[in-house]
């Protein structure tokens, strides 16, 4: 232990700086200000060598100061990561489609149905959508059938089943990846 370290008294708590050191006792200034002595047995030291000064007033206002008046640096904004987007959805029932749906033809109405389709796919491609749900219905499979050989001339798309959860049988899911978005 020398004058200028930092110590702490063991049974209490006291911490303070070394004063002067006279035979067996060690005097230090308490961080509250007090001259009080010690036993070198009774004290730990934290920090050695550092004088400390007292800090008044007039420093933390010069330091204030100071600090203000350099230039704050800018932060480098961190991208917050995209959250996870719900999928465009398209709903392919022809009741969704037409009001006139009694009068058509089972071709022409399967043939509405892919229009839309294909439309509506191109909308995603050209919007960036990631993610388009193809609601069909589970029917016959004719609708599916037809969708998935409109997927396959696509030749950046991956489809396959949507969650079942959420829209049952009747849904394809088609992922259109971020490079082909490019």
């Amino acid at each position: 232990m020398k004058i200028g370290d930092r110590v702490s008294v063991v049974d209490d708590v006291l911490s303070g700086v070394v004063t002067d050191i006279v035979g067996n006792t060690v005097h230090i200034d308490s961080d509250e200000g007090f001259p009080l002595k010690y036993h070198p047995s009774e004290l730990v030291v934290i920090e050695k060598n550092t004088l400390l000064k007292r800090i008044d007033s007039e420093d933390i206002f010069t330091h204030k100061q100071l600090k203000e008046s350099k230039p704050r640096k800018k932060r480098p904004v961190s991208k917050r990561k995209e959250k996870v987007r719900p999928p465009m959805e398209v709903d392919l029932h022809i009741q969704k489609l037409t009001k006139n749906y009694m009068r058509l033809s089972n071709y022409d109405m399967l043939e509405l149905q892919l229009d839309t389709a294909k439309r509506q796919l191109d909308f995603a491609l050209s919007k960036r959508i990631q993610r388009v749900v193809f609601i069909h219905g589970v029917g016959e499979g004719v609708l599916k059938a037809e969708l998935e050989s409109l997927f396959r001339r696509y030749d950046n798309i991956t489809y396959g089943i949507a969650d079942a959860r959420k829209y049952g049988h009747g849904a394809t899911e088609v992922y259109i990846p971020q490079k082909a978005m490019q």
